[in-house]
Formats: C-alpha cells, sequence, structure tokens
C-alpha cells in the first residue's frame, strides 16, 4: 500500500517527462553524427582513416568529470541551481545544431567537425547538470525508474538520431536533417523553461574541496569495492558490442539489414529491458538485481558464441544478438542507479559524473581494443574473454554482498535495501 508520505512525495507525470526528454536529447544530435554522418561521409568516398576521427567525441563523456565540480560548485540563483545549466547547454545544443547545418558537408568538413565536437562539449555539460537534477529530484525508490527512463531515453535519442533522421536524408538533404535535430532538440528546451526548481543547498563552496572530491569519493567506505565493480563489469559486455557489426557483415549481411537489427530492434529490446529494470528495481533489492543481471550478462554473451560454432543461420544471429541488447538495456538501467545510490546530496552531479567517467572510459577501451584482439585470436576467442569477464562480474558481485548494499550514496537509504 502507498502511504500518505509517498503519495505526497510523489513526482507529476511533467517531471519525468523532462528527464525523458532531457536523456533522449542529449543523444539525438550526437546519434545522427556518429551513425548517420560516417555513413554520409563513406557514401561520399572520405577515407575509413578519416572517419575515425569522428568517434573521437566519445572522450567528452569521458572526461566530463573534470568540470562536473563546476556545475554542483556555481548555479543561477534566480532561474535554478541545475536549471540554469540546463537552459544554458540546451540552448547551445540547439544553436550548434542550427550552425552546423550551414556548413557543406563534403567541403567543410573541418568546420563540420568543430562544430560536433563543441555540441558534444554542451551535451556531456547537460548530462552532469541533469543527472545532478535527478540525484536531487528522485527518491531511493524512484531512482529505479528513473534510470530506466534515463536509459531508454538515450537509446530512443540514438534511434531517432541515427535512424529515423537517417532515412530522411535522401529526401530532405543535409540542412534539411539539422532543421530536424535542432527543432527535436529544442522541445526540451520549452520544458525546461516551463520547469521551477528547488533551491538547494551546496555542500561546499571551496573550490579546492570539490577538486579533492576526485579522490576522497573512493576512500568511503565501500567505495573501493564499488570500484573494482565498476572496472570489472562493463568489461564483456563492451568486448562483445564492438564485435557484433563485423560478425554480421562477415556472415553476408547488408548493411540495411544490419541497420535495421542494430538500430531498431536493439534499441527496441534495449529500451523495454532498461524500463523493465526500472520497475524491478522498485520492488527488489539493488543485491538481487545485480545478481540476476550478471548471471544474465554471462548468459547472453555465451549466446553470441552460437553463431560462431554453428550454422551461422538466422535464428541463432537474431536470438543471439537480441540477447545482448536485452541486458545491455538492464546493465545500463542497473548500473546508473547504483551510481546515483553511491552520490551524495551535497556534490551529486560530481560523485554521479566521476563514477560515470569510470564506467565509460573502460568501455571506450575494451571496445577499441576488441576488434583489433579478434584480428589476432579471432571472434570466438575474444568472445570467450568476454563471457571470462562476465563470470568475473558475477563472482564480485556474489562477494562484495556487504559493501553493495551498504554504500549507497551516504545518505538514508536503508529501506531500500
Amino acid at each position: 500500500m502507498e502511504t500518505t508520505a509517498e503519495r505526497m512525495t510523489r513526482k507529476p507525470l511533467s517531471t519525468w517527462l523532462l528527464l525523458a526528454s532531457l536523456y533522449m536529447t542529449q543523444h539525438f544530435g550526437l546519434g545522427f553524427f556518429w551513425i548517420a554522418l560516417v555513413a554520409i561521409m563513406r557514401r561520399q568516398g572520405v577515407p575509413l582513416e578519416r572517419l575515425g576521427v569522428i568517434y573521437l567525441l566519445g572522450l567528452f563523456w569521458v572526461i566530463k568529470f573534470l568540470w562536473a565540480p563546476l556545475i554542483d560548485r556555481y548555479g543561477f540563483s534566480r532561474l535554478g541551481h541545475y536549471r540554469g545549466w540546463l537552459l544554458l547547454t540546451q540552448t547551445g545544443m540547439v544553436l550548434c545544431l542550427v550552425v552546423i547545418g550551414c556548413f557543406d558537408i563534403a567541403t567543410q568538413f573541418n568546420a563540420v567537425f568543430a562544430g560536433c565536437a563543441v555540441l558534444a562539449f554542451f551535451s556531456s555539460t547537460q548530462d552532469i547538470a541533469t543527472d545532478g537534477l535527478a540525484c536531487r529530484l528522485l527518491s531511493a525508490k524512484e531512482r529505479g525508474l528513473g534510470n530506466g527512463i534515463q536509459s531508454a531515453g538515450g537509446m530512443l535519442g540514438n534511434l531517432l538520431g541515427g535512424g529515423a533522421v537517417l532515412m530522411a536524408y535522401p529526401h530532405i538533404g543535409w540542412k534539411g536533417c539539422l532543421a530536424i535535430l535542432a527543432l527535436g532538440t529544442s522541445v526540451s528546451l520549452f520544458q525546461v523553461l516551463c520547469f521551477r526548481e528547488k533551491t538547494y543547498s551546496i555542500g561546499s563552496k571551496d573550490n579546492h574541496a570539490l577538486l579533492r572530491r576526485f579522490l576522497s569519493f573512493w576512500q568511503l567506505p565501500g567505495n573501493k569495492q564499488w570500484l573494482l565493480l565498476l572496472l570489472i563489469y562493463p568489461v564483456g559486455s563492451a568486448l562483445a558490442y564492438a564485435l557484433i557489426t563485423p560478425i554480421l557483415v562477415d556472415t553476408g549481411w547488408s548493411m540495411e539489414r544490419i541497420g535495421m537489427v542494430m538500430n531498431v530492434l536493439g534499441s527496441a529490446l534495449s529500451v523495454s529491458a532498461s524500463l523493465s529494470t526500472g520497475w524491478l528495481l522498485r520492488h527488489w533489492s539493488r543485491f538481487s538485481v545485480l545478481i540476476v543481471t550478471a548471471i544474465a550478462q554471462v548468459v547472453s554473451l555465451l549466446a553470441l558464441t552460437l553463431p560462431l560454432i554453428g550454422p551461422p543461420d538466422d535464428l541463432r544471429i537474431h536470438c543471439a544478438v537480441g540477447a545482448y541488447f536485452l541486458i545491455q538495456g538492464a546493465l545500463s538501467a542497473l548500473m546508473n542507479t547504483m551510481m546515483m545510490d553511491h552520490a551524495s546530496l551535497t556534490s551529486p552531479a560530481t560523485d554521479f559524473t566521476l563514477q560515470y567517467s569510470v564506467y565509460s572510459l573502460v568501455m571506450f577501451i575494451a571496445a577499441a581494443g576488441s576488434t583489433a584482439l579478434a584480428g589476432y585470436l579471432g571472434y570466438l576467442a575474444v568472445v570467450m574473454v568476454a563471457c571470462a569477464f562476465a563470470c568475473l562480474a558475477l563472482g564480485l558481485s556474489l562477494y562484495f554482498k556487504r559493501p553493495v548494499e551498504e554504500g549507497i550514496g551516504h545518505v538514508a537509504l536503508g529501506d531500500v535495501y
């Protein structure tokens, strides 16, 4: 039964829609550039080695912890602390997309890439502010659903930006696509304008204290074990993800079919898994969901061996890829929720971003090295290495039951566990 206190603190639908929109539009434009821009430029004959620079835009998400303390430390008193940052960054994203659309992609690549870099900076900074706001807004029981929405929103942003807008490109051209991206991103801007943020106290006004948080955070009880989980848990999944597209290409699939399975079917499965995991986190303990997800990750990675050790028929491939994207969506929602649990209320954006940067860096390194390792050892060997890391993650999850249950944000969240 829902208590009177829970009914009073229950968030209105507009708050959930705002969070969903912010998490979606921060990936909307970048999803287009990471997927569609590569496809468009490759069709125009741009060398592969030049296309690789586009993926460097992801580094902003790895190093964003460097300026996260500034988002916690400085705010806009009249506009709202995090709301002010959201207004600034969301406006910057819209303007970037408008400006990028003024350049010709075929003859002014350097200008287009510079604009994309500025967009990536605004997008990653918007994510810092959104995470800080979510940490403040959501109660412990709401964080599962909130992070399910976060993961689903990011995947939908990639799906719409890199899928739907790409499909429209032959009909509306470069400028038309950028106009759609700018209009779509501006939706969140209007939502932020209508949102009113409560006044929050800042834990420390000492800039050096916030910078020292980078090191002191990991010294808090349970956080060293949590760091080990962050370093190990995503490796298996990241190793496998980088291999799926090359495996499908080598199997003889067309680019259109690969795009449909990876961008449409895969994203849809991940969205459903993210939202389902968010619901589970509202009713199950974090530790129970962590163990179930760790077991499911081992099973899903083992499923990727099916197309490699037997006939690569369509049923095996669809089951393997589908299982992977299901667990990827669940893993994203779970880990984001637990990162939010470990974030303090005095420096939420800094704490969450610091954890997410570690997690993203591990995934970035594992994915980057996966295909190179497969070139020497073969696909099957790398998938088995991924399975080994997934088994290690399961073992660590079982071993670190107590730190997982107790290292929760240094606020009173014991009722969730």
